[in-house]
């Protein structure tokens, strides 16, 4: 097979070899996007020094004031360490703050500071960019059906 042509399973050989068999594997496929599309978000990222999980966490305490990290960890699909981990270094860059939770003091309700708001800003702006990196390879149909796709992964 020469670089470019199509398999037996309809998928493009990659550049400078072949993936054989392997190309029948859609988790491999799911591994090599993810790849792309995190090298890009990196890429569009390195100037705010800031991870997808951080992003994620900042953009969903701007969403909802008072969240606290056993909520976050469910949304978000992570462990409740991974979160506080996350939340910790966030506080301590000053974009994030814990207050006690009226009702349970075992709780805190996470709200973002200014500094975490203007980051957030700035996050939302970079990941227009990747967004737009991303979805420039298909038709609004096909990243409609993608989505739906890869929910049921996740979901």
């Amino acid at each position: 097979m020469t670089e470019g042509r199509a398999t037996d399973a309809g998928l493009a050989a990659p550049p400078g070899g072949e993936w054989g068999t392997l190309g029948e594997i859609v988790g491999f496929h799911i591994r090599l996007a993810h790849g792309a599309a995190y090298r890009h978000f990196m890429e569009t990222f390195a100037h705010l020094g800031l991870t997808q999980k951080q992003v994620s966490v900042l953009w969903l305490v701007a969403e909802r004031p008072g969240i606290g990290q056993s909520e976050l960890a469910r949304v978000l699909q992570m462990d409740r360490a991974t979160v506080m981990a996350i939340v910790n270094r966030l506080q301590a860059r000053g974009f994030v703050g814990r207050e006690s939770h009226q009702g349970d003091a075992r709780r805190h309700a996470l709200m973002l500071s200014a500094e975490g708001a203007a980051a957030l800003v700035q996050a939302r702006t970079a990941i227009a960019d990747h967004e737009r990196w991303l979805v420039a390879r298909f038709t609004r149909r096909e990243v409609r059906l993608l989505v739906e796709l890869l929910s049921r992964i996740h979901g």
